[in-house]
């Protein structure tokens, strides 16, 4: 790190000092806004997050602009004055949550910002709220210090990534000049854990589908017609035991037929580490699924997969029914890697399905629309390599390189639209339970976020425009 830099990452964190207290408050503001975008009934609180979001953008010295869609609303955010010969770099982040349910399980209210041990626990504390919001507060903290930011900066905001970022999809042709960009950080990922920086290469793709099995017209007494009739629950767990054989791998025929494996070269760049103790600490079983000749963390980052995701069908209720269900039900997805289709994959895994259906039982696969492609960046880019050297900076440690299990079905379609190359950055660690009860994030990241993001940008604003 030369001097400069070291002086730049200094001023960042009196930056920070000097505005965390007010900061706070606006995160809190931010957190507790329920902004559930999967429910038609948080539609009001979804806005007003929106607008509240939009407003805060413009009191902090951005251009901004609130983008209407056949759902939920995009901010769209600018700060162009950097001029033409510094390079633009799109940002995206999501301001939609999760639903809370089970409401039981959490210690403190959802939507009631919480700090313990250093922790703030709420919906969105991390995923989405908690990185927008040090991205945003960045930008708010360099423009009250600087009047200027070192780049050209894009932000685009959605309010729908938690139900499949439809608004935005059928927006972005008709917003394409205003996204175009040099580079576009995905800031929606996260770390290995705490004390090792890294910054992530790429992502898997997604399909998703309903598995609908239907036998007699209705339920069926399983004394009188057991052993007669095919139970629909049977054959649904015939046919999903099929999809894998007993190493692990896919059965369905032509589904590996567009995977390329990984050379030796870009398996080096890799961290592919995997601790099991910490792996069990956190979630009490062990990494023994899928593929077996893999590594977890290959299976994890750049092997697809078919997962069954919920089974429903007959009597599950307090007490005892003794049915035949006339239906059963499967959800099932599949998380696709570099150069898969998903909704080729999607095809074959429906054609694969329904040609199970055993006489008496009609199958019936509904593969939903859209999906994702999976992403992948390279090391060597510009955007990658300003990144790569902010986090060890910040973290006093060499970074590394890691993929993302899960799926951002809109990055492909905004890395297209914005012609940009593509960076997934965060702060985020597996222990945050996003998702799910409790979720938290740590005051610490929330600062290195700052910190990191700052650092890239006045890294950024000493390359050249490409």
């Amino acid at each position: 790190m030369t001097t400069e830099q070291m002086q730049i990452l200094k001023d960042l964190k009196g930056l920070y000092e000097q505005n965390k207290e007010q900061a706070l408050k606006d995160y809190f503001t931010f957190l507790r806004f329920q902004s559930i975008s999967a429910e038609s009934d948080y539609q009001s609180q979804v806005s007003a997050c929106a607008n509240w979001l939009h407003n805060y953008l413009k009191e902090a010295g951005l251009d901004t602009e609130l983008w209407t869609t056949n759902r939920h609303p995009v901010i769209f955010a600018s700060y162009l004055k950097a001029g033409p010969n510094k390079p633009t770099l799109l940002i995206y982040n999501h301001y939609d949550v999760q639903p809370v349910d089970p409401l039981a399980e959490w210690t403190s209210p959802p939507f009631e910002p919480t700090i313990r041990d250093g922790q703030v626990f709420a919906r969105g504390a991390q995923d989405n709220k908690g990185q927008c919001f040090y991205v945003v507060q960045v930008l708010k903290t360099l423009l009250k210090a600087h009047k200027s930011l070192p780049i050209n900066i894009k932000l685009v905001i959605e309010g729908e990534e938690e139900c499949g970022s439809f608004g935005l999809s059928e927006i972005l042709t008709s917003k394409k000049e205003q996204l175009k960009a040099d580079y576009l950080a995905i800031v929606d990922v996260g770390l290995p854990n705490s004390t090792t920086p890294a910054v992530t290469l790429g992502v898997r793709g997604i399909v998703t589908m309903d598995v609908t099995l239907e036998g007699s017209r209705t339920d069926l007494h399983s004394g009188t017609h057991g052993g007669v009739v095919y139970n629909p629950i049977h054959a649904l767990v015939e046919i999903l035991s099929k999809l894998r054989d007993s190493t692990g791998r896919i059965t369905v025929p032509h589904f590996y037929d567009d995977v390329t494996e990984l050379d030796e070269k870009e398996k080096s760049a890799l961290a592919f580490a995997f601790d099991e103790k910490e792996y069990y600490s956190l979630f009490k079983t062990s990494p023994s699924g899928g593929e077996k000749k893999y590594s977890p963390n290959e299976r994890a980052w750049v092997r697809p997969t078919i997962e069954i995701n919920g089974v429903s069908g007959g009597y599950a209720g307090t007490g005892f029914k003794t049915v035949i269900p006339a239906k059963a039900h499967a959800k099932v997805s599949c998380r696709l890697v570099s150069n898969q289709d998903p909704q080729k994959i999607g095809k074959l895994v429906a054609q694969f399905i329904e040609a199970q259906a055993p006489e008496g039982v009609k199958v019936h696969v509904h593969v939903h629309p859209g999906g994702g492609r999976a992403v992948r960046s390279s090391p060597s880019s510009p955007v990658v390599r300003a990144f790569a050297k902010a986090y060890s900076e910040v973290f006093a440690a060499p970074c590394q390189f890691i993929f993302e299990g899960g799926s951002i079905p809109i990055v492909t379609e905004l890395a297209k639209t914005s012609q940009s190359d593509v960076v997934l950055v965060g702060m985020g660690l597996s222990s945050d339970q996003i998702h799910a009860p409790n979720e938290h994030f740590g005051l610490d990241r929330i600062e290195k976020g700052f910190l990191v993001l700052g650092q890239t940008l006045f890294l950024l604003g000493e390359e050249k425009k490409r």
